[in-house]
């Protein structure tokens, strides 16, 4: 186990503090950060999971552990991060394993690998299944989320990455490295139920708005995003970023490594790469409409949302203020180091139980 400063302890940090007391009926906001969240760079935050207080400044509050790792053995990178308020419990993958823990104690439920390893997951609605697609592999397996057991697979063979559950639990969204085509699964059949594109290129990162009648996704080599239509199935839009050039970037080879809809969807966030910005679109309008930049200080590769649309969350540890587009907090450490991670997503907590969820993509909540 690392003994290296105070950033890689367990849940010993601040036990003292009852955070999540039977006694405290008052509901209270956590952001839940998986770590490494970058790659498997240590130190940003080192390896667990962080747990900040969003009522009191993003002050951090505890520390779970997850994996330990012996002195000068590699740390594997964290993939995926789920919750769910219907069970209560947690889901971090790394490049081969998925760890199910619960959100509240942070006591270790099971403790997986899988064929093919794994990459960023989604979770159900009702929080008993996952789609745990392999690292940049030919399939998803479907997993008993009470047991981690794999109970289907699903193998559109694109070099799968990417998943988002629709919040209407209708379908599974399966993005792939290797396919211009985003795959749309059927949950009850766990079968492809049809496809969306071909976009211009692989897909990164994407996001799905409440009624699944649109998806926004980021490609290789692309400084913006295409639009897809779910229904027809085909491209719409491709929306270049204004005023801005692509160059060189830090990490996944890609200019805009990030994309996200505010709940209510008003506003289609963006990231900027090479030029360490977000872009927030007016996505009221279709193709939506380029209006302000945010500048960052560091390289960003991810972005989501607060479940109440109040806060976006970069990856840079910027907390950021939807409304006023100005960074309000900064993440940090016991040690007071930066923490980044494109693993996120906050929490409600009441009387010792979870309340509500939030989820590590920016997707659209309006189902209406």
């Amino acid at each position: 186990m690392f003994t290296t400063g105070l950033r890689h302890l367990g849940c010993a940090l601040l036990l003292t503090f009852p955070l999540f007391s039977q006694q405290l009926q008052k509901a209270r906001h956590f952001l839940y950060v998986a770590s490494p969240g970058i790659r498997n760079y240590v130190e940003w935050g080192g390896v667990g999971v962080l747990i900040f207080d969003i009522d009191h400044g993003y002050k951090l509050v505890k520390r779970f552990p997850t994996w330990d790792y012996k002195a000068g053995e590699k740390v594997e990178n964290v993939k995926g991060f789920a919750a769910s308020a219907a069970t209560g419990k947690m889901y971090v993958s790394n490049v081969n394993r998925l760890l199910a823990m619960d959100i509240v104690t942070g006591k270790k439920l099971w403790d997986k690998t899988y064929e093919g390893g794994c990459d960023r997951m989604a979770l159900s609605p009702d929080g008993k299944t996952l789609y745990v697609p392999q690292l940049e592999g030919p399939a998803w397996h479907v997993v008993d989320a009470g047991t981690g057991d794999v109970i289907a697979t699903v193998e559109p063979k694109s070099g799968s990455h990417n998943t988002i559950w629709s919040p209407d639990g209708s379908r599974v969204y399966l993005a792939g490295l290797k396919s211009p085509l985003l795959r749309i699964a059927d949950p009850k059949t766990n079968t492809i139920s049809g496809t969306v594109g071909p976009f211009s290129a692989g897909i990164r990162p994407f996001t799905v708005n409440g009624t699944n009648t649109l998806v926004f996704v980021n490609l290789n080599e692309l400084l913006g995003f295409e639009v897809g239509d779910v229904q027809t199935g085909k491209k719409l839009y491709r929306v270049e970023v204004e005023g801005y050039k692509a160059g060189p970037v830090a990490r996944h080879s890609c200019p805009s490594h990030g994309i996200a809809l505010t709940p209510d969807e008003k506003e289609l966030w963006l990231v900027d790469g090479p030029n360490n910005a977000l872009h927030i679109f007016d996505s009221t309008v279709l193709p939506p409409k380029q209006g302000r930049t945010i500048q960052l200080g560091v390289f960003p590769g991810w972005i989501s949302f607060s479940m109440d649309g109040r806060y976006a969350y970069a990856s840079t540890g910027d907390i950021i203020d939807a409304s006023t587009k100005k960074i309000v907090a900064t993440l940090k450490d016991e040690t007071g180091h930066l923490v980044q991670s494109e693993k996120l997503l906050d929490l409600e907590i009441a009387g010792g139980k979870v309340v509500r969820a939030g989820n590590q993509f920016g997707v659209g909540q309006k189902l209406k």
